[in-house]
């Protein structure tokens, strides 16, 4: 609010922050914040202790959820070990640096957003951490999965995401089993299991349904078919040969998959083509191609939607450079594929993670 002041013989305004909350009301300042930029928060809540407090308690978050406002960064994780995380913003190009990880002995492998969380998984499922832009710091995941597992399927949709699938802590066992997490509550929720135990498969949320698709069978058979989650009947629909001819390898390589305005993409690394799928016809139709290739069966690749644009990351198609990777983006427009730039980072000896958080 303003306040008037004498200075130099002269009547001047100047800001009084200290009581701005209590004249508007808590709910009217709160609902003009939820439309800046996810930017400008960290200066607002430096302002002082109650703009911190309404920044940092979640409220901004879940009204802009309410509201459908949501900006999408780019969390991601070039290869360092131990592994150094940045945030993106593909609307902006600024890169926000995220605090060091807690010193530990491991290589992440995992990672998904959920919320204003991003949780990450290493040491084959037996170790957890979550990152929250609320406190902007990391802790340990202690109510971690009710079952850990490594190379799981996942999605996430609001504040919950949803893990199906993968190999236990002892890397012997394939599950089926699936379940929710409420980064609202920080519980995790059994879910029915799949028709198919799998592992190496991929995950994805379209039509407001959670998809488990491609991985390997408890007899390492490679698998075609996917499988679908309805939440409200909370039951699991099989869908046989859904992932037939995308990039799966002998040895289990992913399925690359991006959902954009409830369409399925698929980045098929071993054809360098960016792929559609047609849920009337259950089959893949090729866009165009992809601006980066694979020299490791996929697993040097990600492919992410960051709200309406898909972005894939990777090593450049014309280029000897080993040592970089480059986010190029593209928002579907029912024409071929014409991928931007968007930056390079350089690239260490481990895998590339990312999770893309959109609040």
């Amino acid at each position: 609010m303003l306040s008037s002041v004498e200075e130099g013989g002269e009547q001047q305004d100047v800001v009084s922050w200290s009581n701005t909350i209590g004249v508007i009301g808590r709910d009217l300042f709160i609902y003009c914040l939820h439309r800046l930029s996810r930017w400008e928060y960290g200066a607002i809540a430096s302002l002082n202790h109650d703009f911190n407090s309404v920044v940092r308690n979640g409220d901004i978050y879940r009204l802009r959820r309410k509201n459908g406002v949501a900006e999408h960064w780019l969390y991601l994780s070039c290869g360092n070990n131990p592994p150094e995380w940045e945030a993106y913003d593909p609307s902006t190009g600024r890169w926000i640096q995220v605090p060091n990880i807690p010193p530990a002995q491991i290589v992440i492998w995992e990672s998904l957003a959920v919320g204003t969380e991003l949780l990450v998984f290493g040491s084959w499922g037996r170790v957890a951490l979550r990152y929250s832009i609320l406190t902007n710091s990391w802790t340990g995941l202690a109510d971690a999965m009710n079952t850990p597992r490594y190379s799981f399927g996942s999605a996430s949709v609001g504040e919950k995401a949803y893990v199906a699938g993968g190999v236990d802590s002892s890397l012997i066992n394939v599950l089926s089993c699936a379940e929710m997490y409420d980064s609202e509550t920080h519980t995790w929720t059994p879910l029915p299991s799949m028709n198919r135990a799998r592992y190496g498969c991929s995950g994805a949320f379209m039509d407001g349904k959670f998809y488990v698709i491609g991985g390997n069978s408890s007899s390492r058979e490679l698998l075609t078919c996917g499988e679908e989650y309805d939440l409200i009947l909370r039951s699991w629909r099989l869908i046989d040969n859904m992932s037939q001819g995308l990039n799966q390898t002998s040895r289990g390589g992913p399925v690359l998959l991006a959902v954009v305005n409830n369409e399925l993409y698929a980045a098929d690394y071993r054809e360098d083509e960016l792929k559609q799928y047609d849920k009337q016809d259950n089959k893949w139709i090729t866009l165009g191609k992809l601006p980066v290739r694979s020299k490791q069966e996929g697993s040097d690749i990600r492919f992410r939607a960051c709200g309406d644009r898909l972005i894939v990351i990777g090593s450049p198609n014309n280029s000897s450079d080993e040592e970089v990777v480059e986010l190029h983006s593209w928002t579907p427009d029912g024409q071929p594929p014409v991928w931007n730039l968007l930056t390079t980072k350089p690239q260490g000896v481990y895998r590339i993670v990312c999770a893309v958080m959109g609040c």
